[in-house]
């Protein structure tokens, strides 16, 4: 997709704004960044599955400047203790008390690096702070920052002493994606450099003060009941289908329901449509489905399966 076709499909200014700045340094990944926005508009976190080296940190970093939010990183090895991320007490002489000690997760944006390589104590210590929004350390809660947002990676390949996410934790992510190689033409750009220095030429578009606002528009997006019961449809009709065993759950469903409402508002609207479901389906509920041994035997892939599903349930007119 290009620059002139992603102007022409959001009217949203602000958005634009930022895929402006987010294509000098990811290039020819429109569609990615646009779910990624999306999520985050939507309030939720993003698993990207991938393997290394396809520009999932560059992503992280080029959203971090352009909407001014604090950033850190963190690389998962199975040394990553829960404190490492929730944060941890210490003894502090000089005032003769114990003062907290911040965790990664006191920050606006986070980078799990290969959430899939720590121990599954450290990966349930993230994806509670992910669903509580705030992290509680000897009895202390404490918020997050607002806004908070987790983009985690998982490695599909090599999964020698790794600890790969059960469906349960999968749920957790409001969507999945995939970045991919790079094109021919994207490719080439790489090679010859003209990405090198782009990270310095991505400005701030937007305050953390603004995206919040933002977020907030999008939940008084509203939804006609027909759209509603379109939407409960196709969700219950993924824990009918006798190729899956285990189906999109009440979570998913509103997970389906605020990404929706989230595209509608980049397109400038204020209501959403069927389209809006449609066009973030696959990407929302791919992780949180499991076939069934019928279906693995059927050969019938995932996502043909899913466009099966998306066309059996009639649209309301």
């Amino acid at each position: 997709m290009s620059q002139t076709d992603y102007t022409r499909r959001y009217e949203n200014t602000n958005i634009i704004k930022v895929m402006d700045e987010l294509n000098k340094v990811v290039v020819g990944k429109d569609t990615i960044i646009e779910y990624v926005l999306c999520a985050m508009l939507a309030g939720g976190h993003v698993l990207i599955e991938d393997v290394p080296g396809v520009g999932k940190t560059t992503l992280a970093l080029g959203i971090s400047q352009a909407l001014a939010l604090s950033y850190k990183r963190v690389q998962f090895t199975p040394d990553v203790l829960p404190s490492d991320v929730t944060g941890f007490m210490m003894y502090n002489k000089k005032i003769n008390d114990f003062e907290y000690k911040e965790g990664a997760v006191m920050t606006n944006l986070l980078l799990a690096d290969e959430i899939n390589r720590t121990s599954s104590k450290t990966q349930s210590a993230l994806l509670e702070v992910m669903e509580e929004g705030k992290v509680t350390v000897d009895s202390v809660t404490r918020e997050l920052p607002e806004p908070f947002f987790v983009l985690a990676t998982q490695n599909p390949l090599g999964y020698a002493g790794t600890q790969r996410l059960p469906e349960s934790q999968l749920d957790r992510f409001m969507v999945q994606v995939s970045m991919g190689y790079p094109d021919m033409e994207s490719e080439m750009l790489i090679y010859q450099g003209k990405q090198r220095e782009a990270m310095k030429q991505v400005h701030q578009v937007l305050t953390k003060e603004e995206f919040t606002r933002m977020q907030e528009q999008v939940r008084q997006v509203e939804i006609k009941d027909s759209v509603c019961e379109y939407l409960a449809k196709l969700v219950q009709s993924t824990r009918r289908n006798p190729q899956i065993e285990l189906g999109i759950s009440p979570r998913g469903g509103l997970a389906l329901l605020n990404m929706a409402k989230a595209n509608a508002y980049l397109q400038n609207r204020d209501y959403v449509v069927p389209e809006d479901i449609l066009d973030v389906w696959e990407v929302t509920v791919c992780h949180r489905i499991v076939l069934s041994q019928k279906g693995r035997m059927s050969g019938v892939g995932l996502y043909e399966l899913l466009e099966e599903i998306k066309v059996s349930v009639p649209m309301p007119k």
